[in-house]
């Protein structure tokens, strides 16, 4: 269904919501890989329909204070049926035997792979594993009979987020509003989460 764009100026919202600005951007053709740096003892472990405790802990962990919240709204059925579904890719980045970051790559859409969820717990951001993460991302992509990868991300990412992302061959296409129930009203994340942005009930 066609949407209206938003018109120019000031817009309220209602009241416990909050709004974002994503940027969607993708790449058509398999890019070359960036350098990563040699860090031993980084592994992928694949998450299936049964991990669905391991993978809300590590969606916390990564994603709290990037105000991530749509995983932690859908009932345990759903979520299970997605993260275990034959075309979606899921894995948490193994670090010492501790989860450190999240992979998600959803082939659902025939000829096409979004990535719908990457990142790493603050801890690790600048240490290079988000090279790696990168760099498996893109390998088991365009591995593939694809032509087309794409990602979004939000002004409540992580500053560097948009940056990397065109670094690693996506480009932006649009940009959009997104407008959604503060999830730290709701009580699906902790008050004290994503610290930089304003509670208004």
């Amino acid at each position: 269904m066609h949407q209206q764009p938003i018109p120019a100026g000031f817009h309220p919202l209602p009241p416990g919501h909050l709004a974002n600005v994503v940027t969607c951007l993708e790449m058509t053709e398999r890019p070359a890989l960036r350098p990563a740096p040699d860090l031993p003892g980084l592994s992928l472990a694949r998450l299936g329909a049964a991990d669905t405790e391991r993978f809300r802990a590590l969606f916390r962990a990564v994603g709290q204070d990037n105000m991530w919240f749509s995983r932690l709204f859908m009932a345990e059925e759903t979520l299970a049926g997605l993260i275990g579904h034959e075309n979606v890719q899921c894995f948490a980045l193994v670090k010492e035997a501790q989860d450190i970051g999240i992979l998600e790559l959803d082939f659902r859409e025939a000829g096409q792979c979004e990535l719908s969820f990457f990142g790493l717990v603050p801890s690790e951001v600048g240490s290079g594993a988000g090279r790696y993460l990168m760099n498996a991302a893109l390998e088991r992509a365009w591995s593939q009979s694809i032509g087309r990868m794409w990602v979004h991300t939000c002004t409540f990412d992580h500053p560097n987020a948009l940056g990397f992302y065109r670094r690693s061959g996506f480009r932006p296409y649009q940009v959009m509003v997104e407008v959604h129930p503060d999830p730290r009203l709701t009580g699906h994340l902790p008050r004290e989460a994503s610290p930089q942005v304003p509670i208004i009930p």
